[in-house]
């Protein structure tokens, strides 16, 4: 039951990033980007590790908080995170405005136009070069970043570690996070964003080489710390170095296809751990094929794409 606990952390609802994302040009400045992108990611990590510490404890002492079971606080874990959601969601909906917003029109009628407009966006992002090969790389290397996010949890159980463990080292992942979004949001915005990437890129390739060969739940707990210290800067960064690729006033447009190939590619990561896994008999070799994802992805980034210091004109 515990590990239901965990996946309900290690695979979260994502419907909304594409608006949310969207909206990240309209509250933000060329300067400072980076740093709020950085800075939505870390303030996510504290409320997530807030939230799942609140989980557990509820999970380790269900009588306290007034609940049956561990069942009944695992259904009781589902509920506080909507509720969290909800209430987080309040400031957005009240205080964020959209600049570029056009006037209101009928549902019917904006979706058959969105509809028409979508080849056009796809055959213009096609144009951009910069930002076509920056969505391939990202591609690759968040294909990578996505699995190892996901299929910690299992990873670790396939290896003996307990349920304790594993709850430590995401409570680990979500505080380290916290001020590390922070940190790397300043260092892309203040030194150089796609370096700041490829550093994060890299330590994602020391954790793959690192979980060959691990053995012990300490190893664990350190790999933890690592994936903490540079997970939001992967994610963040690439959002604010896409941010200043795209024309300003059709972010929507580029983010939905943003959004579109990283959930399409998180596909090709678990499938490829699947089959090496497979055919080798070994989880760790099949951790080791994200090697793959994670170099290709940061070669592309690296060799392909500029780092660009403002955000473009109107295109």
């Amino acid at each position: 039951m515990g590990f239901g606990l965990l996946r309900l952390y290690s695979h979260r609802f994502c419907g909304d990033r594409l608006f949310y994302d969207a909206l990240l040009p309209s509250v933000s400045k060329p300067q400072n980007v980076d740093f709020v992108s950085a800075g939505g990611y870390a303030l996510g990590y504290l409320g997530g590790g807030l939230l799942l510490l609140l989980n557990v404890m509820m999970f380790q002492n269900p009588e306290a908080w007034g609940l049956a079971d561990k069942i009944v606080a695992v259904k009781a874990s589902f509920v506080t995170v909507g509720v969290w959601w909800f209430v987080f969601s309040l400031p957005l909906f009240f205080f964020v405005k959209e600049p570029y917003a056009k006037r209101e029109q009928p549902f019917a009628v904006v979706f058959r136009k969105t509809l028409r407009e979508l080849s056009g966006t796809l055959l213009r992002l096609f144009r951009m070069k910069e930002a076509f090969h920056f969505m391939l790389a990202y591609c690759l290397y968040i294909d990578g970043v996505h699995t190892i996010i996901k299929m910690a949890v299992d990873f670790g159980v396939s290896i003996g570690f307990q349920t304790s463990d594993l709850i430590k080292a995401l409570l680990i992942v979500q505080f380290v996070g916290f001020p590390a979004g922070f940190l790397f949001g300043y260092l892309g915005q203040k030194w150089n964003v796609k370096k700041s990437i490829l550093v994060g890129i890299s330590c994602y390739v020391v954790v793959v080489f690192w979980a060959i060969r691990m053995q012990t739940v300490q190893e664990f707990f350190m790999m933890a710390t690592l994936i903490g210290l540079v997970q939001g800067c992967v994610q963040a960064l690439s959002r604010s170095l896409y941010t200043r690729l795209i024309p300003k006033e059709n972010a929507g447009e580029f983010f939905g296809f943003y959004n579109l190939a990283g959930k399409a590619a998180s596909v090709l990561g678990p499938t490829l751990v699947g089959l090496v896994t497979y055919f080798s008999g070994s989880n760790r070799w099949g951790i080791s094929s994200l090697l793959i994802l994670l170099i290709s992805g940061g070669a592309i980034l690296l060799f392909k794409v500029k780092n660009p210091q403002l955000a473009p004109a109107n295109q």
